[in-house]
């Protein structure tokens, strides 16, 4: 008998496979690879930038912001690329998920009445690890960055030197 946590557990792990083998990249591929499908994907122009400022004072990681014609991953400066490029996949698989997809942001009406609605967008915040979303949308970035390092080892042919 399986406990609730362990079905919980294989539930994650069924849904970022499956939303692996729906992106159609292979087991390995470029970071370009997947902005590109992840843009495709949701049929809108994406930008990724860095700000400098972000996670200074508030601890912020990294935001996704949608309006009505494009999505922005905004990022907090690290002096690891990987950690930044951890921040840019987490972001991602929100996307890929479609943690924000319907009405599932609606939220963000009652928590910013004052701005437009074609300007709101989502936040979301890797700061309740504990939730379903955030534990799906961390395991999916973990299975992506290990794609993009198999690129990476494939391209360098670190397999054949370090095999």
């Amino acid at each position: 008998m399986r406990s609730k946590e362990g079905e919980h557990s294989v539930n994650i792990e069924l849904t970022v496979t499956t939303a692996v083998a729906d992106l159609a990249l292979g087991g390995i591929f470029t970071f370009d690879d997947l902005f590109d499908a992840v843009r495709e994907r949701r049929q809108r122009r994406l930008r990724v930038v860095e700000l400098a400022d972000l996670g200074d004072h508030d601890g912020i990681c990294a935001v996704w912001l949608i309006t009505d014609a494009e999505d922005f991953i905004l990022h907090a400066h690290s002096d690891s690329v990987l950690h930044r490029q951890q921040f840019v996949l987490h972001e991602f698989a929100h996307m890929i998920l479609g943690h924000c997809d319907g009405d599932e942001c609606s939220e963000v009406d009652a928590l910013l009445p004052d701005i437009p609605p074609h300007t709101r967008g989502r936040l979301l915040r890797r700061q309740d690890l504990d939730s379903d979303t955030e534990v799906a949308a961390e395991s999916l970035a973990d299975r992506l960055a290990a794609g993009i390092r198999g690129s990476a080892f494939a391209e360098s042919r670190y397999s054949e030197i370090f095999a």
